[in-house]
């Protein structure tokens, strides 16, 4: 049933490529922007498609075709049409499971990542280092890495955080949307004020093993702590900058210039309300609407009411409409960072399949190249332009494999959280 509809699609891409390419090879920023992305892999820090086949298509998700796929914002063809070079596929499960559970579903969601790239083995290949990317590149195909979103997904186990290394994880999202036991989350209640003895000795860790250090998520706290130790560069896989938008995801332009001296990358992303703060206020006044008209169990205006609540709620959105968000905005953030941190500290981190809103002009992988291209209107050089497409976090790579490299010879850790913390 399926194939009918994904023939139309392919012969309507092979019919309509041609006319598509003809205003492209008219527009000279488009032109420098494919040429910079020939040349340099086009690096995206965090694309949620792993948990976005799990979560639409169960366990279709192992079989299932991929070259074309409506309703998600990824799929095989689109990746091409974007002339993506690499891929950090980000590994992540709820941080609301157990954290025992949350290592077994990112054991499912590794080992999805790993089959994909096994079962298109002529568009990806699986990468850990930066020499990897490079090669992958220049062979046609799409260098895939792995990002665990969440320091709850290792269970306060070094031996699992090994363990996700071995199966090709490249970074460790120090916590996700809620504050663990040794990291507080830019979206919880502080509880340590930063890094606990345990959490510095993840990083610690994950310096040794050469995985990246990644701090969206995190407080600003953690932020701050993380730098403090790290003996690597970190990454930020999927934020902007908060001078622009004041949302705590966002990076201040006090750690900006951290990360400069630390060497770093900020990956600015697309989520609308880490990009825009017009649509940050709507989406919590919308939060607010929908807690007032019907909060399960005791609470709202029409509780029990559900359709009686969706239609108040439709009219609500019909008077309140969404703030557009835009491919500019998104340009005017890594301006910000490059203006504050350098352009050698800023690249991009989309969160595509992540998130359900996307900013207009950046609505699938296809896009990439029209974001360049506006930066390139702006009158960024090419040089530039190809350190913040990959040339960026490929030297963060360089830079943790050094570091590995330097810790060699030392033990793998084996301190226990009730060690160091609880003593």
């Amino acid at each position: 049933m399926l194939r009918t509809p994904l023939l139309a699609a392919a012969l309507l891409a092979s019919l309509s490529a041609p006319a598509l390419a003809a205003p492209a090879a008219a527009d000279p920023a488009m032109a420098r922007a494919l040429r910079i992305m020939a040349s340099t892999p086009m690096i995206d820090g965090h694309n949620d498609w792993a948990e976005s086949l799990r979560g639409k298509d169960g366990d279709k998700r192992w079989t299932m075709k991929l070259d074309s796929l409506p309703g998600y914002h990824t799929d095989i063809d689109r990746l091409r049409q974007g002339h993506v070079g690499g891929q950090f596929w980000s590994v992540y499960v709820s941080a609301g499971l157990p954290e025992q559970e949350q290592v077994i579903e990112t054991l499912e969601q590794i080992d999805l990542v790993r089959d994909i790239v096994a079962r298109y083995p002529q568009t990806f290949e699986l990468a850990t280092t930066a020499a990897d990317v490079r090669r992958i590149h220049k062979a046609g195909r799409i260098a895939s890495m792995m990002g665990v979103e969440g320091g709850g997904q290792i269970d306060q186990r070094f031996a699992v955080l090994r363990a996700y290394r071995a199966l090709g994880a490249s970074y460790l999202t120090l916590t996700h949307a809620v504050t663990i036991d040794w990291a507080d989350s830019a979206t919880d209640d502080p509880k340590h004020g930063g890094l606990t003895p345990f959490g510095k000795a993840v990083v610690h860790e994950l310096n040794r093993l050469g995985m990246l250090v990644d701090l969206s998520h995190v407080s600003e706290g953690v932020m701050k702590d993380a730098l403090a130790t790290t003996k690597a560069p970190v990454i930020f896989s999927h934020s902007s900058a908060r001078a622009l938008d004041d949302h705590p995801r966002d990076v201040s332009d006090e750690v900006l210039k951290l990360v400069a001296q630390n060497g770093g990358v900020v990956m600015v992303t697309y989520a609308p309300a880490y990009v825009s703060d017009a649509y940050r206020r709507w989406s919590a006044d919308r939060s607010a609407e929908r807690t007032r008209l019907n909060a399960p169990p005791f609470g709202g205006l029409l509780i029990g009411q559900p359709d009686k609540a969706a239609a108040a709620m439709k009219e609500w959105e019909k008077a309140h409409p969404m703030p557009e968000v835009t491919l500019g905005e998104v340009a005017d953030h890594i301006e910000h960072v490059a203006k504050v941190a350098g352009v050698d500290h800023v690249g991009v981190g989309s969160d595509f399949d992540g998130v359900s809103d996307l900013p207009t002009g950046l609505k699938d992988v296809s896009t990439y190249p029209a974001l360049l291209a506006e930066l390139i209107r702006r009158g960024w050089r090419d040089a530039d332009v190809a350190k913040l497409a990959g040339g960026n976090v490929l030297r963060v790579m360089e830079g943790a494999e050094k570091v590995a490299a330097a810790m060699k010879n030392e033990l793998p850790a084996t301190a226990t959280i009730e060690m160091l913390d609880r003593k």
